[in-house]
């Protein structure tokens, strides 16, 4: 009897533990991360996002990386994922990495690239794995333990603006008119081989921007008239005409997948966040919603109910956050935005929750 008594009990503590965790995990704060990128000393700029009926963009902190930043033209720069995160430091060929513990973020030491790739520009994190894109190379490691594994892959060239995974392939978007399939082993790390999309004239010019929907990769050519595109694992291509006049008026050149089947993209020459529907194999172009500045990158909350968009601010003010919200049909209205931090610019947005 007190054997079972002694069960139940613990069965009942069980139970009121996780729903404890489950009601601190509804109360955790809101954090908006970004870096400034600077060469001579990269930042994590982090905001905590206040989501009221008047929502509030704060400066929380700013953390050194302890490397050099210096990337450009690039997105993915900054990702969290669960309680981890990265950013790149492009000049000390190296990552740091973030840690959130319960209502508060800090880095927790760096990783350093293999010896023969240099300047990361952009990191993805997909479960057990991080993917980090050099200005050479593509190469994987554990995470957030940081090890190698895997094999490494060459880049024909240095313009490799983002890489991206799936659940089962990954992705490089190169600035010279490519992109790549990257093959993953059952363990999910890089295999070292690399296949190459043959893209349609209308959506081949300048791939910048990259997010996945499951397996279904999507892209922004983004100097194309089809400035957005899917491609599927097989290798077929599904070019969707972006908002015209196309570029230089209008070039989507960042990329996040949304909630169902919505696709947000930072428009920078339209000063804008364009927006798209797709299905698997296609979609249409929905409409702009203005920014009062050049956006650089763009991420979306886990729960789908935020977009962060960092961009240069027209009247001179410097860097900044937008964060937008996002309503049950995927429409967009402005939430917050942070003031100047003394930033000229960022790179890289990710949200914590």
């Amino acid at each position: 009897m007190k054997t079972n008594l002694f069960r139940v009990s613990a069965v009942l503590m069980l139970a009121f533990l996780a729903l404890g965790s489950a009601h601190a995990a509804d109360q955790n704060d809101i954090f908006v991360l970004t870096s400034t990128n600077d060469p001579a000393g990269n930042q994590v700029v982090v905001f905590q996002l206040h989501a009221a009926s008047t929502s509030s963009l704060t400066l929380v902190k700013a953390l050194p990386t302890g490397g050099k930043g210096g990337a450009g033209g690039n997105a993915g720069a900054l990702q969290f994922h669960d309680s981890f995160g990265a950013v790149v430091n492009f000049g000390s060929n190296n990552l740091t990495r973030l840690l959130r513990d319960e209502n508060s973020i800090r880095t927790a030491g760096t990783v350093d690239l293999a010896p023969d790739c240099t300047q990361p520009d952009s990191v993805a994190l997909n479960g057990a794995h991080a993917f980090v894109l050099g200005s050479n190379c593509a190469e994987s490691h554990s995470w957030p333990g940081g090890g190698l594994e895997g094999n490494f892959v060459a880049l024909s060239d240095n313009s490799g603006a983002q890489i991206v995974a799936g659940k089962t392939w990954a992705a490089v978007t190169l600035k010279s008119g490519s992109v790549l399939q990257l093959s993953l082993s059952e363990e999910g790390a890089l295999t070292g081989n690399s296949t190459t999309f043959t893209l349609p004239s209308n959506a081949n010019n300048t791939p910048l921007g990259a997010a996945f929907w499951g397996d279904i990769l999507g892209f922004n050519p983004a100097h194309s008239p089809d400035s957005f595109a899917l491609v599927d694992k097989q290798g077929d291509v599904f070019p969707v005409l972006g908002p015209q006049p196309a570029y230089p008026s209008n070039a989507p050149c960042w990329l996040a997948k949304g909630p169902g089947n919505i696709w947000y993209s930072g428009n920078s020459p339209g000063q804008a966040v364009s927006i798209f529907f797709s299905d698997g194999r296609g979609g249409t172009f929905y409409k702009s919603v203005s920014l009062p500045g050049t956006p650089t990158d763009v991420s979306v909350s886990r729960d789908n109910e935020w977009l962060a968009v960092i961009y240069t601010a027209a009247d001179g003010s410097g860097a900044r956050v937008a964060v937008f919200a996002i309503d049950n049909y995927g429409d967009l209205s402005l939430a917050a935005t942070s003031k100047p931090v003394g930033a000229a610019s960022f790179n890289g947005v990710a949200i914590s929750e």
